[in-house]
């Protein structure tokens, strides 16, 4: 992975340290995660960011070593949440399907459990612990994957590199924001 995403941006230090862990001999061993864990947040990491026709999935970009590195290195309380949501989900799938993990439910299954904290607004206030958990998961999933080689391909990301056939934003756009090239040239100066 190359640089890293804002949400969970490594300083420095931590990034080369992190670099030198994916570049090592046999490869990046979890620091954090113990087997189990790295099976569901493997799937889970899948699930929000799966394989498509653009690009593969969170897991291929090697999110899951990134999200490994950056709980090794986060507080206690950062970590305890984590174990805690990984075993929610366990728990929940059990509860609900009388299947012993995560991991060994169906799709469907799965689905269902997450859709108890996908959606904040939808969400019963006895998940909201979970909630904030899964928000947090799926910012972390999206920081290493859109850091990533690959996540950054998907973007067609093309920074630096001028666009000579851009004509400025809409005007339909501009407008339904109640804006207009005229008024900031008035305002502050046309450079053009």
């Amino acid at each position: 992975m190359g640089a890293v995403g804002a949400g969970y941006a490594l300083p420095g230090p931590l990034l080369e340290r992190f670099l030198e862990a994916v570049q090592a001999e046999g490869g990046y061993q979890a620091r954090f995660f113990g087997e189990a864990e790295l099976e569901t947040v493997r799937l889970l990491a899948d699930m929000i960011i799966p394989r498509d026709e653009r690009s593969g999935s969170a897991s291929d970009a090697g999110t899951v070593d990134y999200m490994d590195f950056v709980l090794s290195e986060a507080e206690a309380e950062t970590r305890e949440r984590w174990r805690a949501g990984l075993a929610w989900l366990d728990a929940e799938v059990r509860e609900r399907h009388g299947t012993p993990r995560f991991v060994d439910a169906s799709p469907e299954q799965r689905g269902a459990v997450l859709d108890l904290v996908a959606w904040p607004e939808r969400a019963e206030e006895r998940h909201q612990e979970q909630v904030e958990w899964f928000n947090r998961a799926r910012d972390l999933v999206g920081s290493g994957f859109f850091s990533s080689r690959m996540g950054v391909e998907d973007l067609d990301y093309r920074g630096g590199v001028p666009n000579a056939e851009w004509n400025g934003v809409p005007a339909e756009v501009l407008e339904a924001l109640g804006l207009s090239y005229d008024d900031w040239d008035r305002r502050y100066g046309s450079l053009g």
